[in-house]
């Protein structure tokens, strides 16, 4: 990472920084909407906890944000074929459990001016990096996205390692229990931290 660690602060999201800040416009208005107040009452309900990166020469400026929250991938729910797929790097006496350990990237944005810069790259790279930290204050195997199913979200989760966890939406549809035969709105993808903390 260089941009953001050398030229932002990261910090907790606040009601009160939020306030003194210029508006976070990023490229979706669910996502503007979420960070310019609705991230207030979800961490004030516990549901998770949004960060974010503010500019060190203009720090009324957020640079990019993010929201996280525990979770868990369920893989006694899952068909065998996905399961033995997400558990393939899982040691074998531990493939056998009911669930494992995930952390929830609920909302992910990036300032529209700093978009095609690679602060979405950095801000994936810093966010994994913090979960495979010896200072970390959870157990974390595999960080989760329900993505957009929409092109560009998708790819930028793919570009940064992350994989469907159901090879199909009719699988994904029957683990959820959502009843249409209209493409789904959101995609479950993750990505398996064993992979960058043995390096």
């Amino acid at each position: 990472m260089t941009f953001l660690e050398n030229y932002c602060t990261f910090q907790p999201l606040s009601e009160e920084l939020i306030n003194n800040c210029n508006p976070f416009i990023c490229d979706d208005t669910d996502l503007c909407e979420f960070f310019a107040k609705d991230f207030i009452k979800y961490n004030e309900d516990l549901f998770g906890k949004t960060y974010c990166f503010t500019l060190d020469n203009d720090p009324k400026k957020i640079v990019c944000a993010f929201t996280i929250a525990n979770d868990s991938i369920k893989a006694q729910l899952m068909p065998k074929s996905d399961r033995n797929r997400i558990t393939r790097k899982v040691s074998n006496n531990k493939r056998g459990l009911k669930s494992y350990p995930a952390v929830l990237i609920g909302r992910l944005g990036v300032n529209i001016e700093f978009e095609g810069k690679g602060i979405g790259r950095e801000l994936m790279e810093f966010i994994k990096s913090w979960f495979i930290d010896s200072n970390n204050k959870t157990g974390c195997r595999f960080l989760v996205v329900d993505s957009y199913n929409k092109e560009r979200p998708i790819r930028y989760y793919e570009k940064n390692g992350f994989k469907f966890i159901f090879e199909d939406q009719e699988e994904e549809k029957n683990y959820s229990g959502i009843i249409t035969d209209e493409p789904l709105n959101t995609r479950l993808m993750s990505f398996d931290l064993i992979v960058i903390s043995r390096n």
